[in-house]
């Protein structure tokens, strides 16, 4: 019954050292740019994309025998990214030019270079291959539509309520009673 582990086992990225920084970098990088970029104002269906992959990640993760994911989850965030920004030209330290789509898959070339097993690589883009065809791929053919559909208790806890057109604000707070700046410049400095 120790349930925690279904979240900490993608905080864990390794013992410190090159390895370990890449992945944080790249987390913070393109969680922020999901963050700024293709959810803007929409922060419940971001934490619904982080549930929906976290689950299937554990689940595809029991199969495999992997218990520590979080590089997979830095890699699902890396691919949605990337495949929502196809046009984006990518250096990689210098040596190597590609467009966005690629960056999965040079990681996973670096990662093999640094002697690491490419399956957590691969369930991070399996993953994110998967979500990004519900979402994005999947609703725009004919005859499709959108199965992932954030929960309303995810809506109601992260995403900020539309103001209602029929709210009647109380007589103090309405723009028409409120003091104009010169009329309070004039009573803080009389003439």
């Amino acid at each position: 019954f120790q349930i925690w582990r279904l979240i900490t086992n993608f905080l864990f990225f390794g013992p410190l050292g090159f390895s370990f920084f890449f992945n944080m970098i790249f987390l913070y990088r393109y969680c922020r740019m999901l963050e700024e970029g293709s959810f803007r104002g929409r922060t419940a269906d971001f934490v619904f994309m982080f549930l929906f992959g976290g689950f299937l990640m554990t689940l595809f993760g029991l199969f495999a025998s992997l218990f520590f994911l979080g590089q997979a989850f830095t890699i699902m965030l890396v691919y949605v990214w990337s495949r929502r920004n196809p046009y984006i030209r990518m250096n990689f330290f210098g040596l190597l030019n590609f467009q966005a789509p690629f960056l999965p898959w040079v990681l996973m070339g670096f990662s093999l270079l640094l002697g690491n097993s490419i399956i957590i690589d691969l369930l991070g883009i399996a993953v994110g291959h998967i979500y990004y065809f519900l979402e994005d791929v999947f609703p725009n053919q004919p005859g499709g539509k959108k199965l992932l559909l954030t929960p309303g208790f995810l809506k109601m806890v992260f995403d900020t309520p539309e103001e209602d057109p029929n709210y009647n604000p109380l007589p103090e707070d309405r723009p028409e009673n409120q003091p104009r700046v010169q009329d309070q410049n004039q009573q803080q400095h009389p003439q």
